[in-house]
């Protein structure tokens, strides 16, 4: 079996993110990037495949600038055997595009499975996983947190309100994964060294990553209003609290 996991190089989650002079993109010099936690979970799913079967092939893969190639060697050295990385500027444009030329290195590799993670932290748009999945024409399965793969058919769990919602379907298939029970391996010592010598497949974008979004501006959101105390007795209080509930915070 052969499994590719597209991860993407983002900043870290505790990061503080500036925005840049031109006012449309994030200032990152400095900023500390990591493996999008979802994708992480996404790879050790994989990897957890490939511990019971080590005839798995596990293949990472991104599409952004040599920036990102830090991010598959950390992929690497948690135990993937190979990555690709689509050459793109910065973090590979808008997610129909990275799309595109995710789809573009998948169907060279005509992989069994592809995971991604659910959202990529920073864009936070969720839509990468779906557009592969119609971009390659496989099923799909978005939000998953278990998979089981058995004589060529899937059956993965996926959390809804108040419920499990369980989906069946024959592969290839493209599953976007959620935070599972299964938390992401650190990578040894053996393997941090082992990565330097794994292959890393640098490939052209294309015309594929031409971006269909064009970003105008970009805005941190407000400060925070300060908390306010209300003092009186129980009964005034509550009628008060009741009041700014109902009529500035508008939650009831």
């Amino acid at each position: 079996m052969k499994i590719v996991v597209c991860i993407k190089h983002v900043p870290d989650t505790e990061a503080k993110i500036k925005i840049g002079p031109d006012g449309k993109s994030p200032d990152l010099a400095g900023v500390k990037m990591i493996i999008s936690p979802y994708d992480e979970y996404a790879l050790e799913e994989a990897l957890l495949i490939k511990d019971k079967d080590p005839a798995t092939e596990i293949v990472v893969a991104t599409a952004g600038d040599d920036g990102a190639s830090a991010s598959l060697r950390q992929a690497l050295a948690m135990g993937a055997d190979r990555a690709i990385r689509v050459d793109v500027p910065g973090s590979g444009g808008d997610a129909l595009s990275r799309a595109r030329v995710l789809a573009e290195a998948l169907r060279a590799e005509a992989p069994d499975l592809v995971f991604t993670g659910k959202t990529g932290v920073g864009d936070d748009e969720g839509q990468v996983g779906p557009m592969l999945g119609e971009l390659l024409d496989r099923p799909h399965v978005g939000a998953a947190f278990a998979l089981a793969v058995e004589g060529g058919r899937f059956v993965a769990q996926r959390g809804i309100e108040g419920a499990v919602e369980v989906v069946e379907g024959d592969l290839p298939a493209v599953i976007a994964w959620d935070k599972g029970d299964h938390p992401p391996r650190y990578a040894s010592l053996k393997g941090i060294m082992a990565a330097k010598k794994k292959p890393l497949d640098v490939r052209a974008a294309g015309g594929s990553a031409a971006a269909t979004v064009v970003r105008e501006s970009l805005e941190l959101p407000p400060p925070r209003a300060a908390g306010r105390i209300l003092k009186g007795d129980a009964a005034e209080t509550a009628h008060e609290l009741a009041r700014l509930l109902r009529e500035e915070a508008k939650v009831i």
